[in-house]
């Protein structure tokens, strides 16, 4: 897909009708948990920065969805990432098996505090 998006809506706007409720709880569940983030598009999909930092992205494909939390972010859920195809930084959570949400959660909540505590 070589589409410039330039919100979050039309990014997930622009996936199958099966797939938006997927994409919209993902969002929900990043704001539900980074209250003070700001959503934009960056690398072609939807983007959190914390004080300007980048926080988490998330992205549709065809057959997963994509996490990204840095590498930190999946390094402290090592364990619980385990189950799921990953690379430095990502993880892909396929679309035939429930979604993570919660565990979408906790990480976010991990590189929220991470990130609010380089700021102490």
């Amino acid at each position: 897909m070589n589409v410039e998006f330039k919100t979050v809506e039309a990014y997930i706007a622009s996936f199958p009708i099966e797939v938006q409720p997927i994409l919209l709880q993902v969002r929900k569940t990043i704001l539900q948990h980074a209250h003070e983030a700001t959503e934009g598009i960056a690398y072609g999909m939807p983007a959190y920065k914390l004080k300007g930092k980048p926080l988490v992205y998330f992205g549709g494909f065809q057959k997963h969805i994509g996490f990204y939390a840095t590498p930190t972010g999946h390094s402290k859920f090592e364990a619980e990432l385990a189950s799921y195809k990953q690379g430095k930084g990502s993880v892909q959570f396929p679309l035939k098996h429930p979604i993570p949400y919660e565990l979408i959660g906790k990480i976010v909540d991990f590189r929220v505090s991470e990130t609010l505590e380089k700021f102490k």
